[in-house]
């Protein structure tokens, strides 16, 4: 037995413990509760992503539970490391759990690809709070979630155009440099990002690629410097993000350093330090949670969380985590406690949402009309909201 299937097989062991912790309905009596799982990366390389969406879902489930619902409503916490390879185990797991009746995630793409299997078979229904790639809810690909995927954040389609205008906003002759990490999701935001540069009349110096998990961007950021790039767009996530943004402060690049919503994460500016991080563009599909959410909410967030509300937007994808679960509960509460009822519910029905707006999933799973991406910048060690881009 090699390291990573350890690693994988005492994942499936947490999961399969907390499967067995959670409070089934009796055969014999009514429906009393029902089980929603989060599934994202709560511990690995990428735990601080994971670990900020929950607290979405923490809240939405705050304020139902204080509603005193007739249903009870638990909640199980997959930890999928943001890894295919955990991902497809731990799916297994939670499928064969009866009371589960949705699924909060998956928070990565590669991840949730790796879970179609296992939820397609057993008809569970999914709601990503944002796993981005197109392909995802592209029925004309093999790694479609048909028909029991949907997502409440827009695909790469939409965050690759937003990611190009941000990142050469104000640069005078923008030369492109473009990197990734060969993730399904990195390559994913890449190819979105062309019709965009095509737009503007823009052709990228160079298109480049080092692997999820490199440390060391020494030689790359030579090669960016000899492309004579000033613009620098990174497709990966905060880890190497942050490596990266390091490697380019120290050796010497004065030009825009620009990332998508895998580097929207307090994680990025720890890895690369205040300094380097100083102007880095982000996007993301998301918002803010102060700027949207009610005096109620913000409430039922610092009872959930037992953190102060001043540092909810530190936090990624809180309103998003937020949004996917209400999706359920709102089935719940109208009374589909079953998967084959609650697909029925999503599939037909519109959903508030945190911003004030009503959704409704189309058949492939994508949010009708799509919706904005909000722009970010770092200031001062924080990251900063800029509005929609």
């Amino acid at each position: 037995m090699n390291k990573n299937t350890k690693r994988i097989l005492g994942v499936v062991g947490t999961a399969a413990l907390a499967l067995a912790t959670v409070v089934s309905t009796s055969a014999q009596g009514a429906v009393t509760s029902v089980s929603l799982v989060f599934q994202g990366p709560l511990s690995g390389g990428e735990a601080l992503a994971g670990q900020d969406e929950l607290l979405g879902t923490l809240t939405a489930l705050q304020m139902y539970n204080d509603s005193k619902p007739a249903i009870k409503v638990n909640l199980i916490k997959a930890d999928d490391q943001g890894d295919p390879a955990v991902a497809g185990p731990v799916s297994q797991g939670i499928a064969s759990n009866k009371s589960v009746v949705g699924i909060v995630g998956s928070a990565y793409s590669g991840a949730t690809i790796a879970s179609f299997p296992a939820y397609k078979a057993a008809g569970i229904p999914m709601v990503s709070q944002s796993a981005t790639r197109v392909t995802l809810t592209d029925p004309k690909s093999p790694d479609n979630g048909y028909p029991i995927f949907h997502r409440v954040v827009p695909p790469d389609s939409l965050q690759g155009t937003s990611l190009v205008k941000w990142a050469t906003e104000g640069v005078t002759s923008p030369k492109v440099y473009v990197l990734d990490d060969l993730q399904t999701y990195s390559t994913g935001l890449v190819e979105y990002l062309a019709p965009q540069m095509k737009k503007q009349s823009l052709t990228a110096v160079a298109y480049s690629h080092q692997p999820k998990g490199t440390t060391d961007y020494t030689s790359e950021v030579s090669k960016i410097k000899a492309s004579g790039a000033n613009v620098v767009i990174y497709a990966g996530y905060y880890p190497e993000a942050g490596a990266l943004a390091k490697a380019l402060k120290d050796g010497g690049y004065k030009g825009v350093l620009a990332s998508g919503d895998g580097t929207v994460n307090t994680g990025f500016i720890t890895g690369a330090g205040a300094a380097a991080a100083e102007g880095v563009r982000l996007t993301a599909p998301d918002l803010p949670f102060t700027l949207v959410a009610t005096d109620a909410q913000k409430a039922a967030y610092t009872k959930a969380t037992g953190e102060a509300i001043s540092k909810a937007d530190a936090h990624t994808y809180v309103v998003s985590s937020f949004d996917a679960t209400n999706v359920f509960l709102a089935c719940i509460k109208s009374g589909k406690i079953t998967r084959p009822g609650i697909q029925t519910c999503i599939a037909n029905n519109k959903f508030d949402t945190l911003a004030g707006v009503k959704v409704k999933f189309d058949r492939y799973g994508d949010i009708v009309g799509g919706a904005p991406i909000g722009g970010f910048l770092v200031k001062g060690g924080v990251i900063t909201y800029k509005g929609a881009k």
